[in-house]
C-alpha cells in the first residue's frame, strides 16, 4: 500500500461525519467543498481496494505455482500472474499519480487577468486592446464566462489597462502561462517611414480566491467614489459610480469603473483587491519554499519577457521555451492552445 493511503482513508470518515450533520445544507459553498474532495477520496480508496485484492491474486497464483503437481493448471497460473503482475504495475501508478494530485493545491475556478500598456505610447495601448481581444476569443472557445472588472480607454481604440475575470474549472491549469511580459514588433498605421516599432505591456494572472479565505475587514479600507471616465457618452461625468479601494495593511489600491452602479464596481472592485492580496500573500510564501509549488505560484507573476509578437516575420515566439509559432492572424485571433500544449508539456518534463 502507497504511502498516505491510511491518511486519506481516515479523512474520508472525518468527510462521512461531516457531510452527515444536518446542519451543513444550510452552508452550500462548504458542503459543495466537501462533496468535490469525497468524490476525490472515492477514487482513491477504490483504486487502492482494487490494487490489495490484485495482490491477494498474486499470492495465490505464486501458491499455485510453487505446489501444483498439475503442470496444465502450474502453466495457466504462469501466464495468469504475468497479467496480473502487469496490471499491478498500472494500478500503482495510477493512484500514485491520484495521491500526487491530493498534495497539490486545488486550482482556483477564477481567475483575473490585468493588463498594462508599458513602453511604447499609443501602440502599447493598441497592443493591449490586441490582447484583451486575443483572450476574450480564446476563452469563448473555451466556453469561460468572462465578466471586464475595470479598464482605462486611451481614445486611440487602446488601453491603457483592462482588468477581467474568467470563470471555469479549468481556467488557471491554462491561463496561468500568459503572466509576464508580452513585446510587439510592427509598423504602425501613423509611422510613415515604415520603421518598426518595439513595444511591451504586462499580463499578470491572478487566482481569485473565495471570499473567506482573504478575510478582509472593512475597517482594513478606505473606499472613495468618483465620477467614471471614459467612453460611455455624457453619462459618465454625471454621478459619482466610479469605486476605489484602500486595504491599508497592504497598500493595495484597486478601482473600477466599468459598470453603471456603485455597487456592483464595488463588487468588481472588491474581487481585484482580494486577488492582489492572495497574489501578496502567495509571493511572501514562496520566499519561504521551493520546488514545484514555488514554480507554480511564480507562473503568474513573472516580471521579465516571455513572448514576441513579431508581425514582419509573421512569427511568436516564446522565450521560456525557446520556440516560434506562425499565423500572428490566428494566434491574436485566440488561436492559443498550441502555445499553451506546448508549455504544459515543457512544464511537465521540468524544461521551464
Amino acid at each position: 500500500m502507497p504511502d498516505g493511503v491510511e491518511v486519506f482513508k481516515k479523512e474520508y470518515q472525518d468527510l462521512l461525519n461531516q457531510l452527515g450533520d444536518p446542519e451543513l445544507i444550510s452552508n452550500w459553498e462548504k458542503f459543495e467543498e466537501l462533496s468535490k474532495r469525497k468524490n476525490y477520496l472515492d477514487k482513491v480508496i477504490e483504486k487502492d481496494k482494487e490494487l490489495t485484492e490484485l495482490k491477494n491474486k498474486i499470492e495465490e497464483n505464486k501458491s499455485i505455482v510453487s505446489v501444483a503437481e498439475d503442470q496444465e493448471l502450474v502453466s495457466l497460473a504462469e501466464a495468469e500472474l504475468i497479467q496480473i503482475k502487469e496490471r499491478e504495475k498500472v494500478l500503482e501508478k495510477d493512484l500514485k499519480g491520484l495521491l500526487k494530485k491530493g498534495e497539490e493545491p486545488e486550482e482556483p475556478a477564477s481567475v483575473i487577468v490585468e493588463i498594462r500598456a508599458g513602453a511604447g505610447g499609443d501602440e502599447a495601448a493598441l497592443f493591449v486592446a490586441d490582447l484583451f481581444r486575443m483572450y476574450s476569443r480564446y476563452g469563448q472557445f473555451q466556453n469561460w464566462r468572462q465578466k471586464v472588472l475595470n479598464s482605462h480607454y486611451t481614445g486611440v481604440g487602446g488601453y491603457k489597462e483592462i482588468i477581467f475575470e474568467f470563470k471555469d474549472s479549468n481556467v488557471f491549469s491554462k491561463m496561468k502561462y500568459e503572466g509576464g511580459v508580452h513585446r510587439v514588433q510592427r509598423i504602425p498605421e501613423t509611422e510613415k517611414s515604415g520603421r518598426i516599432h518595439t513595444s511591451t505591456a504586462s499580463v499578470a494572472v491572478l487566482a481569485k480566491p473565495k471570499s473567506a479565505k482573504t478575510a478582509i475587514k472593512s475597517d482594513e479600507l478606505r473606499i472613495d467614489y468618483f465620477r467614471a471616465s471614459g467612453p460611455g457618452g455624457q453619462y459618465v461625468n454625471k454621478r459619482e459610480t466610479a469605486v476605489r479601494i484602500t486595504h491599508f495593511p497592504s497598500g493595495i489600491v484597486v478601482s473600477s469603473q466599468t459598470e453603471r452602479n456603485q455597487l456592483q464596481n464595488k463588487e468588481s472592485a472588491m474581487s481585484i483587491l482580494e486577488a492582489k492580496i492572495l497574489e501578496k500573500k502567495e509571493m511572501e510564501a514562496s520566499e519561504k519554499i521551493g520546488g514545484k509549488r514555488k514554480a507554480q505560484i511564480g507562473w503568474a507573476m513573472r516580471a521579465e519577457k516571455i513572448r514576441t509578437y513579431n508581425f514582419p516575420q509573421d512569427r511568436v515566439t516564446d522565450h521560456r521555451i525557446k520556440k516560434s509559432f506562425h499565423n500572428i492572424s490566428g494566434i491574436l485571433a485566440g488561436n492559443l492552445d498550441p502555445m499553451i500544449e506546448a508549455l504544459r508539456k515543457a512544464e511537465n518534463q521540468d524544461l521551464i
